[in-house]
């Protein structure tokens, strides 16, 4: 998991969000642009913590990808016949990108004379990625049962260069079908604009001409075709917001966040067999049609 870091930058992000979503309740609150406003309003709020997390998942692939290079370099110091902590702290000294301060740190609890399987657990706990914590996890356990750690250690590597090429190639193949789902996910969007903005309002200028339709916002048990939110207190309020969603504008913005989000879950677990990129794409999708369908409201 991802902590959220409340840095300057994140704080200031904050006090700007919350400025225009006060400004949006005192001077859009009953205008057609409040929804959308209030969206975007959150959006930047929310956005440092956003882009940490994206920064935080790619800095998770590169030390991923960059872990079989480390234990390819230590097997071969300790082919040569150096122990196995001697070794760790020769090959500290090579560039491995995000993994370095992972790498040096285990060196240097080495140095301090700290014990090699609590380093090496400690290390696997530090780099909070689960394929290496799994990877070390088993190198400890096959080593205290009497393996020999450097036969373990190339059936790491090979097990981890075989799991990397698996995901490249399943990421390669998946590529233009993520593609395809975002153009999919947008046309309809489209689709669910032009039926809000010009279908919806043409059926209801005709039904009140002709009465052939039956379209009305009047009327026990007819669906409302607009809801204002009334602010006056904070129970009328939530009243208004149900109301609100249970009107056609809530609808239509409750059906293209309901398909945003499944949209993106299903998406990444495909293209890269995890649900944590699965919500990546899914808030992506969920915002943009957030954002979409009520300025389409408002329009």
């Amino acid at each position: 998991m991802v902590s959220l870091r409340f840095t300057r930058q994140n704080v200031t992000f904050l006090i700007i969000g919350a400025i225009l979503i006060v400004l949006d309740f005192a001077i859009l609150s009953n205008t057609r642009l409040f929804v959308p406003f209030l969206a975007i309003s959150a959006g930047i709020g929310w956005l440092p913590f956003w882009t940490d997390i994206l920064a935080e998942n790619r800095r998770q692939k590169e030390i991923e990808s960059r872990f079989p290079d480390f234990v390819r370099n230590l097997t071969g110091a300790i082919k040569s016949g150096m122990p196995a902590a001697e070794a760790v702290i020769q090959v500290a000294d090579t560039d491995y990108a995000a993994l370095s301060p992972y790498v040096k740190k285990f060196s240097n609890q080495l140095e301090w004379a700290i014990p090699f399987h609590r380093a090496v657990l400690s290390f696997g706990n530090e780099t909070k990625n689960p394929i290496i914590k799994r990877a070390l996890a088993t190198m400890v356990q096959a080593e205290q049962a009497g393996g020999n750690i450097e036969d373990v250690l190339v059936s790491i590597t090979e097990s981890l260069v075989q799991i990397k090429k698996i995901k490249e190639e399943r990421k390669a193949g998946i590529h233009a079908q993520v593609i395809q789902s975002y153009i999919i996910f947008f046309v309809f969007l489209g689709i669910m604009v032009l039926i809000q903005n010009l279908l919806v309002p043409y059926m209801v200028n005709f039904s009140q001409q002709e009465d052939s339709f039956g379209i009305s916002t009047l009327g026990e048990g007819s669906l409302r075709l607009e809801a204002k939110l009334d602010f006056s207190s904070p129970v009328v309020f939530v009243s208004s917001l149900i109301i609100w969603f249970s009107s056609l504008p809530g609808i239509f913005l409750l059906m293209g966040v309901i398909q945003g989000f499944f949209a993106g879950v299903v998406l990444g677990k495909l293209a890269e067999g995890d649900l944590t990129s699965g919500f990546k794409h899914s808030i992506i999708m969920m915002s943009a049609a957030f954002i979409i369908i009520s300025f389409a409201q408002g329009v």
